[in-house]
């Protein structure tokens, strides 16, 4: 039988297929495009969901946010495409633009996103037991390591709920028939 930290680790590993379906069709133009009414854009969300998997890693192996991903910061004066997502462009309460200097290609914020699945899913199954049971601050509350880790899988599919907003406002096909 596969233990907690197998299932929850494999959860957030299957995230980065359930995710990429969606992001068929979209390329370095249209990945910050963000139809009227709708909350964010592909970039923003897979550099959200990244930063968001990163804290809750940190949480587990202290490892930090990795730098080769992200950038604290200003991006004012920045030009071109990033290579890294800036903090405050994808932060909770941020608000997406379509400035395209703020947030890296379809490619590489995949790479990013994906990279933080494959490191939360190796935080949580390097974990002893006891520490999925550990109370951590989160948002305005408590919560356990185990629960924050496992509410990721959800966190994401939230997000990627967005993306198929985003593919149905921009008349992109239907990925699943």
């Amino acid at each position: 039988m596969t233990d907690r930290r197998e299932m929850i680790a494999q959860g957030v590993e299957e995230c980065k297929v359930w995710t990429g379906r969606y992001l068929t069709g979209f390329d370095d133009a249209s990945c910050t495009r963000q139809p009227a009414n709708l909350p964010n854009h592909v970039s923003w969300s897979l550099g959200h969901c990244a930063l968001t998997m990163h804290r809750v890693a940190d949480k587990f192996d202290g490892r930090g946010i990795p730098d080769g991903d992200f950038i604290e910061g200003s991006h004012e004066g920045a030009s071109g495409r990033p290579v890294r997502f800036w903090i405050e462009s994808v932060a909770f309460g941020s608000v997406p633009t379509d400035d395209a200097v703020r947030f890296p290609g379809l490619g590489r914020a995949s790479a990013v996103y994906n990279a933080a699945c494959d490191r939360l899913a190796a935080a949580v199954r390097g974990a002893p037991d006891s520490k999925l049971e550990e109370s951590t601050a989160w948002g305005a509350g408590q919560t356990k390591l185990g629960l924050l880790a496992l509410r990721m899988i959800f966190h994401n599919g939230d997000h990627t709920g967005q993306i198929v907003d985003t593919r149905r406002a921009l008349n992109m096909p239907l990925v699943l028939k």
